[in-house]
This record gives structure tokens, C-alpha cells and sequence, in this order.
């Protein structure tokens, strides 16, 4: 470009002299067009830029972990001038890891019209692919100037985890309130407001429990069993900071968010409500999530990724321990990339619960004799990056 420049300057200085040395009205001619050439295309290409609209198009904002899903960057220029060369950079990366990739993409762009152009990304990873353009450089026809447009054009796509099989005993040991709205499905109770279930009369039984109108056809007594108040029983708990290197960072995360999604499929699959607690970096404190279904569990998941920004900000979860005395579940799973072990014996002796669990993703087979054991009420798990269901086998939750 700058050897188009001193090209340009030439001619106009040769122009200059042809027209000092012959006085020719042909010579004044090709002087004055040669100066008006670059001031025309500079006004159209300036005027263009400012009728240039860039955005992204992405069909679907949810996409599956190492398949390619396509991006569009559309250009739409209003104006009458056609641009023969743009250039675009655009950059990428995973909210979970500060590596960057970027790459260039060169188009025409037609006046009066949309320029689309598709590009394919994929992400081994779960996370939150952000993808914006640094610039859109456009070239007049003659490649003399260049405007740069369009900077910090940006969209984003949620890479979804996947989840895995893993082993284990779910345990229903409901543990009773009056207040709650959620009733157990596997033991009867004493809350006249819902039907646990309808069965023959025992001895015993009381005569205000009797179903008269279904035992005058049954010509049998039917009793009602009623039903059982219950909270959701069972906490998992994230602890989101990334303690590991850069380099092993997004394994680690990505690990880390499967082996919670595995874990709730595991107690949905197994019909145990439970609930899911992280922090939350977008609206800084930690949040709370009940989890009765598989649409339950999806929304969380994309809740607990996009939680994270940039920053990669999290709370230690210390503070939560601090801000919530008195913990009482049926079962409590704390899952980290980090053996904490002050942390861990706080839980061992401070959270109320039936069973408690750690699970510790390590990215190093190695470093499972390094986590500790011995716990009175908890139960360490440490599980290898990439490998959830060889790791995961004898979960008691």
C-alpha cells in the first residue's frame, strides 16, 4: 500500500512536469485528474465506511462439544460505492482459558447489499466461545487508503458439557420439613394436603385415613397413606476458581463442570431432587439452584457457564461456609480442582450431613496419593482429567 502511495505520488509529479514542459490543455487535463483521482477516493471510501453495518449470525447460540458449528459475519453496505478489498480479523477464545485465536478474512463488499461470509469453529472444551472482530479494513479501488470499521464486533456460543456414566448408591433418607412443597416419592408421611399412595386396611390404621367412597366399590377398606414433607435433600456444591496452569486449564474446567453434570443426571436418573450451589462471577454472590428435571439441570449448566467472566473472578468458597451456618442435607457433594485441606475438614465437621463427598479433579493419575483420607463422615474422590467414569464408581449420595 504505501508503494501504491509513492506510485501515485510519481505520476502526479511526472503529470506536474508534462504540463510545465508542453502546454497542452491535454496535459492540464491528466494533471488535474490525476489530483482529483485520490480526493474522489478518499470521499467515497470515507463516505462507505460510515454506511458499512457489521454483525455476527449464529444460528444457534448452543453447540456440541467438538463438532464444528458455523458463524456468519455479515457486511452490509448502504451506500452506492463498491469496496473491491475488505479485511477482517477476527479472534476467539474460551471464557475459561486466556488463550486467543484469531484469523483474516478477505471479501468484497457489493454497494446496496449483504456480504456473508461463513467461517466454521469448534471447541474440545465446554464454555463460552466469545468471538468479535478487532477491525474491518476497506481499500478504495486504487489501494490508497485504508479506513479502518467495525472494531469490537462480538457475539458469543455456549459450548454444552457432556455428561457420563458413573457408579454408585443413591440413598433416600428424606429428612422432614413442614413448610416444604416437595414431598417424597419413597416414603409415606403425615401431610393430609397430598396422596402418597392408596392401599388394603391394616389394623390399626386410622379410621379418618378410611377412602369411604373408593372402598364402597372396592367392598374392601382402602386406606390413604399420606404424604411426606420433604427439602431438597441433596446439595452439590462447585467451587469454579481454576487452580491449575494455563495450559491445562480448560481440561481441568471442562472436567470439572462434566463430572457436576454427570453427578445431577446420576440423582435425576434415580428420581433424587437435589440442589446446585456456585458462584456466581456475573452477579457477584453465590447462587442457588433446585434441580427437579433434565430442563432443571440444562438451564443450571448454562447458568454455571456463563457465570464465569472474563476476569475469571471466584469467590473462595469459604465465604459461602461463613455466610450459611447450620448446613443441613441429607447429602452434601463439594466438587473442586483443588484439595483444600482446612477446607475439607471444615466440611467433615461443620456441614450436617448423612453422607458427604469431596471430589477432586486431578489432572495426574500421580497426584491421587497426594489427596487425603481418613475423614470421619467424608468421603475423598479423586477424579482424573478426561476420565469421569473409570474415576466415579462407588458414589454414595
Amino acid at each position: 500500500m504505501i508503494l501504491t502511495k509513492l506510485l501515485f505520488i510519481a505520476l502526479i509529479i511526472i503529470c506536474a512536469l508534462f504540463y510545465i514542459l508542453y502546454i497542452w490543455d491535454f496535459a492540464l487535463v491528466l494533471l488535474i485528474v490525476m489530483i482529483a483521482l485520490p480526493i474522489i477516493m478518499f470521499v467515497t471510501t470515507l463516505i462507505t465506511k460510515r454506511s458499512i453495518k457489521v454483525e455476527f449470525a449464529v444460528k444457534d447460540k448452543n453447540a456440541v462439544k467438538s463438532k464444528d458449528f458455523p458463524v456468519q459475519l455479515v457486511v452490509t453496505n448502504k451506500s452506492i460505492f463498491p469496496i473491491g478489498k475488505a479485511e477482517a480479523k477476527v479472534e476467539y477464545y474460551n471464557t475459561f482459558c486466556n488463550d486467543i485465536s484469531s484469523f483474516d478474512l478477505f471479501l468484497p463488499i457489493q454497494p446496496r447489499n449483504s456480504q456473508r461470509v461463513t467461517f466454521q469453529l469448534n471447541s474440545k472444551f465446554c464454555g463460552t466461545i466469545k468471538i468479535r472482530t478487532l477491525y474491518l479494513n476497506i481499500y478504495d479501488p486504487l489501494r490508497i487508503f485504508k479506513f479502518k470499521a467495525a472494531s469490537n464486533v462480538h457475539t458469543e456460543v455456549t459450548i454444552m458439557p457432556e455428561g457420563h456414566d458413573i457408579g454408585g448408591v443413591v440413598h433416600y433418607s428424606d429428612r422432614v420439613n413442614e413448610e416444604s412443597d416437595l414431598f417424597s416419592e419413597h416414603r409415606a408421611g403425615d401431610d393430609p394436603s397430598e396422596v402418597f399412595d392408596l392401599r388394603e386396611y391394616n389394623a390399626g390404621d386410622k379410621l379418618n385415613r378410611i377412602h369411604w367412597k373408593l372402598s364402597s366399590k372396592k367392598d374392601d377398606f382402602i386406606v390413604k397413606d399420606y404424604s411426606l414433607p420433604i427439602d431438597v435433600p441433596c446439595m452439590l456444591f462447585l467451587d469454579l476458581k481454576c487452580y491449575s496452569e494455563n495450559n491445562v486449564a480448560l481440561p481441568v474446567i471442562d472436567t470439572l463442570i462434566e463430572t457436576f453434570l454427570s453427578i445431577s443426571q446420576f440423582l435425576l436418573d434415580n428420581e433424587r431432587c437435589h440442589s446446585a450451589a456456585f458462584f456466581n462471577a456475573a452477579q457477584n454472590r453465590f447462587a442457588e439452584y433446585s434441580i427437579t428435571s433434565s430442563a432443571d439441570l440444562s438451564e443450571v449448566v448454562k447458568a454455571l457457564i456463563s457465570s464465569v467472566d472474563c476476569t475469571r473472578v471466584c469467590q473462595k468458597p469459604d465465604v459461602y461456609f461463613t455466610e450459611n451456618d447450620g448446613l443441613s442435607f441429607a447429602s452434601f457433594t463439594y466438587i473442586s480442582s483443588a484439595f483444600d485441606e482446612k477446607l475439607i475438614d471444615s466440611i467433615d465437621e461443620e456441614v450436617e450431613a448423612d453422607l458427604k463427598n469431596a471430589v477432586i479433579i486431578i489432572d495426574d493419575i500421580e497426584k491421587t496419593a497426594s489427596l487425603g483420607g481418613g475423614y470421619s463422615s467424608l468421603n475423598v474422590i479423586p477424579v482424573v482429567v478426561g476420565r469421569i467414569s473409570a474415576s466415579i464408581k462407588d458414589l454414595d449420595i
